[in-house]
Parts: C-alpha cells; sequence; structure tokens
C-alpha cells in the first residue's frame, strides 16, 4: 500500500489532509449548481495545498447528487496537476468488481498514479432494487467482491471469477503497473474484519467521536495481526467535519444554521423494509458533530485536528466542508482551514 504525499500536512508530515465532497443538494439550488460547486471546490484544495479530495457516491438522494464517484474523479484528475483524487466510496453492492477494479486501473494509469479507491458496502437501500443486485448483495457480497477486485488489481495477467461472481479466466486489461491504493469505508465490525483479513485500510466516517474510532482501530490491528497482516503499514483515513471562523460561537452557530439543510437529505433514503431513515433528530445530531470535530476558532480547531491526527494508525484527515451550501463561505473555509489551522 503506498501513501499520499502530504501537501498542506499537519505539523511533523505524518498526516496527510484532504477535503471530503459530498456534492450536495440544498433546498432552492440546483443538482448542477451542486456538482459544480464540489468541482470548484477540488480545485480550490490543489491551489491551497491539500494532499488530496475525496468524492462521496450516492443514488436517489440529495444529501449527495454524485452518483458515480469514479466519473467525478475522473473529471477532477483532468482538471489538476498535483493532488490525489479518491472515492468515498464506491457502493460495492451495486456494482461489478470487475467492472469498477478495471476504472480503477485506467484512472490510475490516466492519471500518472494519483487516483486512490475506496469502496464501501452501501445500505440496506432501494439502490440493490434499481440496479437488480439484490438484498443478498447488500448482506452477504461483501467480501466476494472484495476479492475479485483485488485479484484484479494484483498485476495478474488473467483472473477467473469466484461462487457469487462465476466467470471464465480472461484477461486483465489494462494491467496495472503499480499497486492500486484501496481503502474500505468501515462502520460496522464486520467490515473492519474484512479489510483487516486483507490489510486495507479503513475510511472511518463522520457520525463517531475518537473514541469509537479508536476502538475499529483497535480491532483492525488485532484481526490484522490474526491473519499475518501489519497493521502498522496501513494508512487509515478518518472523516471529519471542519468549518473555521473567528471564534467558537460564531463557527458553531453557522453549522448549526447551515448543516442542517443538507442533513435532511439523509432522510431521502428508502430502505427496503419501509423504515425510516437518517438521524431521529438532525439538530442534536449537528450539536453532537459542533461538539466533536474541528469547528470553531483556529485555536480550537488545530487541538480538534492534533487530537484526529492522534487516532492510531490513521494517515489521512479528510474535511467535509460543506457546510453552508454557499460557495463563497466554502471556499473561505477551505482557503482558512489550510492558512489558519493545517499550516498555523
Amino acid at each position: 500500500m503506498t501513501a499520499d504525499h502530504h501537501g498542506a500536512g499537519w505539523p511533523g508530515g505524518q498526516v496527510g489532509t484532504h477535503l471530503f465532497l459530498l456534492a450536495g443538494h440544498r433546498a432552492g439550488g440546483s443538482h448542477a449548481r451542486a456538482l459544480s460547486d464540489a468541482h470548484r471546490y477540488g480545485l480550490a484544495a490543489e491551489d491551497a495545498g491539500y494532499a488530496g479530495v475525496w468524492i462521496a457516491e450516492h443514488h436517489f438522494i440529495s444529501y449527495g447528487v454524485c452518483p458515480s464517484a469514479t466519473t467525478f474523479a475522473a473529471h477532477l484528475l483532468g482538471a489538476t496537476r498535483r493532488i490525489a483524487v479518491g472515492t468515498a466510496a464506491c457502493v460495492l453492492s451495486v456494482r461489478h468488481p470487475v467492472s469498477l477494479a478495471e476504472e480503477a486501473v485506467l484512472l490510475d494509469e490516466l492519471s500518472g498514479g494519483r487516483f486512490r479507491l475506496g469502496i464501501a458496502r452501501g445500505g440496506p437501500w432501494v439502490d440493490v432494487e434499481v440496479f437488480g443486485t439484490g438484498e443478498d448483495r447488500y448482506t452477504g457480497g461483501m467480501a466476494d467482491a472484495v476479492e475479485i477486485l483485488l485479484r484484479w488489481m494484483s498485476g495478474a495477467a488473467t483472473v477467473a471469477g469466484n461462487s457469487r461472481f462465476p466467470f471464465r479466466p480472461v484477461q486483465v486489461v489494462p494491467r496495472p503497473r503499480r499497486p492500486i491504493p484501496t481503502w474500505v469505508a468501515a462502520t460496522s465490525p464486520a467490515t473492519v474484519d474484512l479489510a483487516a483479513r486483507h490489510g486495507l485500510p479503513l475510511l472511518l466516517g463522520l457520525h463517531a467521536d475518537l473514541d469509537e474510532k479508536r476502538a475499529l482501530l483497535t480491532r483492525y490491528a488485532q484481526v490484522a495481526a490474526e491473519h499475518g497482516q501489519d497493521a502498522s503499514q496501513a494508512p487509515h483515513g478518518s472523516v471529519h467535519l471542519a468549518h473555521v471562523e473567528d471564534t467558537d460561537t460564531a463557527a458553531a452557530r453557522t453549522v448549526r444554521d447551515g448543516l442542517p439543510g443538507l442533513l435532511a437529505g439523509t432522510r431521502e433514503y428508502v430502505r427496503l423494509d419501509g423504515t425510516r431513515a437518517g438521524p431521529p433528530d438532525i439538530d442534536a445530531y449537528v450539536r453532537k458533530l459542533v461538539a466533536v470535530h474541528p469547528v470553531g476558532s483556529p485555536r480550537r480547531c488545530r487541538a480538534a485536528v492534533a487530537a484526529a491526527a492522534a487516532l492510531p494508525g490513521v494517515r489521512h484527515l479528510l474535511f467535509l466542508v460543506e457546510v453552508t451550501g454557499d460557495r463563497a463561505t466554502t471556499l473561505r473555509t477551505i482557503a482558512r482551514l489550510s492558512s489558519d489551522v493545517l499550516q498555523g
């Protein structure tokens, strides 16, 4: 597994700093504007010295209007020259692993090694119904999909299927010239265990506080050791909300006012069993995020980033900055997070 260049990294150069982009849509806006804004933020990240940008992938909800993180990544890779661009994350329950692996190798080759692949199991959403993969792909298909994906990207000349994805041996074209850096988005012990067995680093989500993330990382290290993997070599990533203003009070007020409009899109998930999705109390959830993430004055944000960077094995911090839905405000946050917090 290869590590990214650090760019505007945390002091000591051990942790790379990145943006995490949702391309979220809000009432009164348009899907086109949400995508255009996210692309602009990616360009701003390169200008501000971040190590990379990671793109979320969602279907059928306004919380994030990018349905193909690889397509967005391709567009942003073509518009930039230095930063890494990753997916956070491609949903394996609705994608064929060979198709995704082919795209990953292609993007790695065309970008000169700047592509980063993040994968996720996904959720029990209507997505598996629409794409015809079925609920079983969500409940039991992740391990088989990862196994195919990794063999395809291993450098082997030919690859055959497995019991869930049966196919005769075929040529790997284009054949990867180098390892494709791959992360697994994990919120459950089962997914952590799967990643650890393969030695794949984790992408830890926004919802978990530092203690919850530390517990998952501890479990990862234990399972990795049981399977002969060196956990110290896994450059984990951790996602954090970030918003910087002159005072803690002003920053918290901005997030409390602006973020619920974005998070309301999580209630648009359609569960297969018909139950309600999204946080039951969005305002309470936002207050929790403000408390545990770098939201506030530069001083408070520096302390929160330092605490996040101290998580065992975390080598990449991904910052969600799309708080208000206003392009100028978000661009100011991107610049100020870099200059006043990460380099301050």
